[in-house]
């Protein structure tokens, strides 16, 4: 009887209900605050949505991607005519003649509540749909099915009946955090939409009518059922015939669920770290941060470079780089395997193609997961005498006439209260500069330094990328590679390809980056510039090779025509480096623990030089 009464009521209300909405929805338009807002709210273009970041390798093959949420918007015209059939027959018949909203639909829907003594039946179109998956909750009350009404309405006053669809078809969700048609053809079927059979095209159609009952992966019968309804849909509404529809449903479904790829994540968190560096020197965040007057300030710049990156990465884009993905497997594997074999000890590597001076494979650490601390270019160590190529000889072979067979005192040294000691407290006589740089020798380094200038030296330095290099640095002490903070791998292996021929270009990863509709948004564009001469480029060739054949890089084999490289072990043996070059690529390698300790058990081991032998390797 309740029931009946219920019923009663609002059978008679209704006419009021919608008289007095009729009401209000013309004050409300006629409210300048509420038209702005509306304005402003119902804007036809695709909102900004989180869309996948893909990296491409040196062969343009995806080797990761990094999306919460799995989309693939396309035009309308890439959208078959069945998929648009299917949806419209199944979710809104009459699309093409309702203003936003079909007057008979809620009057059917009402009648069902009322008899259900519930608000459970809807009464959507696709354009409601649409609104409420922009702007609105999914709550289901009378309050705000007015207010999906009204903007349903403006909806369609703003655009046409084209684009309300694409754009419903592209923001549907599909469970699994896939939204939009074309992104559900490739995450379940792995195929475009365009070559989806019709059976699988009304499968995945299926699933937005209720995402969690209809998810396949979970539900895949009842998702079954669901798309042979769709297809029942379809005969019933003239669309195919019955033996289309027998023919579809007897179609096997066998999906081909799509796995994000997340492949060498130490280079790809490293693309990550670069796309930063490349945007906030494209759009002038890099000056500003140089320039800011104070550290609060500093702060407020590199909090909006981050905010523009995050914008940046929603939009979607795609990241052209140089890696080499057989050689990084191949690298990761043979250092994970040689570090497994000693507790705790890590290591470093990044590997430059000489050629173009693009990053081509990046160790980051032991079984490395993405994210993770990167030993690459974010670990900041002691160098040692492997920063003695970049401070000392070759700014003295350039800014003098000493020669590699000159002669310099190899004995005891104080400069004030630095007192310097070859290694094992050795003293020397005098020996030559190339005898000096092979063993590595101590004092003739510190009186070199003071013979070319501290200040002048470090000014060839700064040419390079040490960004934690301070003028706290500039002491003798750094003479040995002794720095207040230090230095990171990709840094000392991106200054030693200035060894190739004396010009220099910052090494980098990424080759350009793109946005979805393959515009170009940012390349690196830096042109090489001369360094060194070439009398000092020949002359530090010489003495790096020679280090190889004779002195402290002695394990070293690499099969190509020319390698050269400088060792480098830092007090109480914290870090071991090897940082070189060959005719193909330049790198630096460093081992150490995280939380510095002795080495010295370790030293005959040489792992860093079998590292060295491995990520220098053509093969």
């Amino acid at each position: 009887m309740r029931q009946a009464i219920g019923f009663f009521i609002i059978l008679v209300c209704f006419p009021i209900i919608w008289i007095l909405y009729s009401f209000i929805h013309t004050e409300l338009l006629t409210a300048s605050a509420f038209k702005d807002n509306l304005e402003q709210s119902i804007q036809l273009s695709s909102p900004n949505l989180a869309a996948p970041v893909v990296m491409l390798d040196e062969n343009n093959n995806i080797f990761s991607e990094d999306y919460v949420e799995w989309r693939d918007p396309l035009p309308i015209e890439s959208i078959p005519l069945f998929v648009q059939e299917l949806f419209i027959q199944s979710e809104d018949a009459e699309f093409y003649n309702h203003i936003g909203f079909n007057f008979s639909a809620i009057f059917r829907a009402v009648f069902a509540n009322a008899s259900a003594n519930a608000n459970e039946q809807g009464a959507s179109t696709i354009t409601q749909q649409l609104v409420r998956l922009r702007y609105l909750s999914t709550e289901k009350t009378y309050e705000r099915k007015v207010t999906e009404l009204v903007y349903a309405y403006e909806m369609e006053k703003k655009s046409t009946k084209e684009e309300i669809l694409l754009n419903y078809l592209n923001e549907i969700y599909f469970s699994n955090q896939v939204y939009g048609i074309g992104a559900a053809a490739t995450y379940y079927f792995g195929r475009p939409l365009n070559q989806l059979t019709e059976a699988e095209l009304a499968f995945i159609s299926a699933i937005p009518n209720n995402p969690s009952m209809y998810d396949p992966l979970e539900n895949f019968e009842a998702t079954k059922k669901r798309q042979e309804l769709l297809i029942d849909v379809l005969v019933n509404n003239g669309r195919i015939s019955t033996d289309q529809a027998v023919a579809l449903k007897a179609e096997p479904i066998v999906l081909q669920t799509k796995k994000k790829k997340q492949l060498y994540p130490a280079y790809s968190t490293y693309v990550l770290e670069e796309l930063k560096s490349l945007i906030a020197e494209k759009e002038g965040y890099k000056e500003k941060m140089s320039n800011a007057q104070n550290e609060h300030q500093k702060l407020f710049f590199e909090n909006e470079l981050q905010t523009r990156v995050n914008e940046i990465i929603a939009q979607g884009v795609t990241i052209y780089t140089a890696l080499d993905p057989f050689k990084q497997k191949e690298d990761e594997a043979y250092v994970n395997n040689l570090l497994h074999k000693t507790s705790d000890v890590q290591a470093a590597s990044v590997v430059i193609n000489n050629e173009t001076r693009e990053i081509i494979s990046m160790y980051g650490g032991k079984d490395y997961k993405k994210f993770d601390f990167h030993r690459g270019y974010q670990a900041v160590r002691q160098p040692g005498s492997a920063l003695k190529p970049l401070l000392v000889y070759a700014p003295v072979f350039d800014m003098t006439s000493l020669t590699a067979n000159n002669t310099i005192n190899g004995g005891k040294l104080c400069i004030g209260t630095f007192c310097p000691q070859n290694y094992g407290g050795a003293v020397y006589g005098d020996v030559t500069l190339k005898q000096a740089f092979r063993f590595s020798h101590n004092t003739p380094a510190v009186r070199l330094l003071d013979t070319v200038g501290i200040d002048n030296a470090f000014a060839k330095l700064d040419q390079f990328q040490f960004s934690h290099i301070t003028a706290a640095d500039h002491t003798y002490a750094s003479a040995l590679g002794g720095l207040t903070n230090g230095v990171t791998v990709l840094e000392m292996a991106d200054a030693y390809t200035s060894f190739i021929n004396g010009m220099y270009k910052p090494a980098h990863a990424i080759r350009k980056v793109v946005d979805k509709n393959g515009e170009v948004l940012y390349e690196w564009q830096e042109e090489k510039k001369e360094v060194w001469t070439p009398k000092t480029v020949q002359t530090m060739r010489e003495l790096l090779s020679d280090v190889v054949q004779n002195g402290t890089g002695k394990g070293i084999s690499i099969p190509s025509t020319y390698v050269g490289a400088k060792t480098g072990t830092t007090n109480d043996f914290y870090d071991y480096w090897i940082a070189g070059l060959t005719d193909t690529y330049t790198s630096a390698v460093w081992i150490g623990y995280d939380m510095p300790k002795n080495m010295k058990t370790i030293e005959s081991k040489k792992i860093h030089h079998k590292i060295f032998n491995q990520i220098m390797n053509t093969k």
